[in-house]
């Protein structure tokens, strides 16, 4: 599992991140709200532990932010602040937990993984993905926009699911290509670039050109409406 920490208490992330690392977790650690921010809507994670007093950005309204973005990445709260409102006020902003401090280390990776194992079911138990007009039926494996199906192959149906499992994210070619195929083709990253542009042809230019699929020179790809551009 792969864990961002936002925490501005340099001791508290320090003791997390270590606890984390010893359960063989990969841990990046942000300090201040804003970089937090950024990392947790540039970056895949399976969890996201989240302090609410922060420098720059609060808990709360980065939480609300990376809904508002589609992440849908599990956040665990950690607040010092213990009331009800408290609590309440966290779960309304799209915290999916909320943990009181001080807290033991046990009681904190054990709500990790229970977030962890929901996520996870509920990912396998979508069938429906959508994206403004376009619908993905995950159980039935095809394809529409606008009511109108679209016939593609198996890699550009994986390659088209990637995209709308991850909305409004900056994919590089080499998570794509190990996502897709399976393995590193950074090597190779033209046949990225070849599979996008048979995607394009489907699911954009028969629908008056409405792109969907932008490229990021230098970054790689980003499903995000037309309108952000």
């Amino acid at each position: 599992m792969t864990i961002l920490i936002i925490e501005d208490e340099q001791k508290v992330a320090s003791f997390i991140k270590k606890g984390l690392e010893e359960q063989q977790f990969t841990v990046e650690v942000e300090n201040d709200g804003e970089r937090g921010l950024q990392t947790a809507l540039e970056k895949d994670f399976d969890c996201i532990i989240l302090d609410i007093l922060l420098p720059g950005i609060n808990g709360r309204e980065i939480c609300r932010r990376l809904r508002q973005n589609q992440v849908w990445t599990p956040v665990l709260m950690l607040s010092a602040l213990q009331t009800t409102d408290d609590i309440v006020t966290g779960l309304d902003h799209g915290a999916d937990d909320y943990l009181r401090k001080p807290f033991h280390f046990k009681e904190l990776l054990a709500r990790i993984q229970a977030l962890h194992r929901r996520h996870h079911q509920d990912m396998i138990g979508q069938e429906r993905l959508q994206f403004q007009d376009l619908i993905l039926d995950t159980a039935a494996k095809s394809a529409s926009r606008s009511g109108i199906q679209i016939v593609l192959t198996a890699r550009e149906y994986k390659l088209l699911e990637l995209f709308m499992r991850h909305p409004n994210k900056v994919l590089s070619r080499a998570f794509i290509s190990d996502a897709v195929w399976g393995i590193d083709r950074q090597s190779n990253a033209n046949v990225v670039d070849v599979y996008v542009n048979y995607l394009r042809n489907k699911i954009e230019k028969p629908f008056h050109g409405d792109k969907l699929i932008h490229t990021l020179t230098g970054m790689g790809y980003v499903l995000k409406p037309s309108k952000q551009d």
